[in-house]
């Protein structure tokens, strides 16, 4: 049972549908106009990242601070289909001008990465993998080990 949770200015819709790693897991889905409906991942979110610091450093990192803001207060869920927690677009408007770069608007950006990081929350309490690997990308460690943090398939 797939459930449309947001729908971006572009038209882009945001799904979860249940997973089976623990009691309230979700699988989060994406789906743009005219597309297949496809399953984000880390890497997807680290490589639009940094096109985006290319095209303006300061702005994306800046990004990426609101970004653990957000990650810092996050909690498991607890029912289906989870609520965002912290995500409303107008608090991301401000970082509007990197839409100009990279794949993914910033709108889209922020209710994926709140919903991974619910769902990740929900699977792995104590996980931190995830902050970790995108304090590595404010750090500006080498790109190939933040790729590598992003394609890492283990537990968190």
């Amino acid at each position: 049972m797939r459930v449309l949770v947001y729908t971006t200015k572009n038209g882009t819709e945001i799904l979860v549908e249940p997973g089976i790693k623990s009691k309230n897991d979700f699988k989060v889905r994406y789906k743009e106009p005219g597309k297949f409906i496809r399953t984000p991942k880390h890497i997807h979110l680290i490589i639009d990242l940094y096109l985006k610091k290319a095209g303006n450093r300061e702005l994306t990192l800046k990004l990426v601070y609101e970004f653990l803001e957000m990650l810092s207060k996050l909690k498991s869920s607890t029912k289906f289909p989870p609520e965002f927690q912290g995500f409303n677009k107008e608090s991301f408007e401000k970082f509007s001008g990197l839409n100009k770069y990279g794949e993914y608007s910033v709108e889209f950006l922020a209710a994926i990465f709140n919903l991974i990081m619910i769902q990740e929350k929900t699977n792995y309490p104590n996980g931190i993998i995830n902050k970790k690997l995108f304090e590595a990308f404010l750090a500006e460690k080498d790109i190939f080990s933040v790729v590598s943090a992003a394609t890492f398939r283990g537990g968190a």
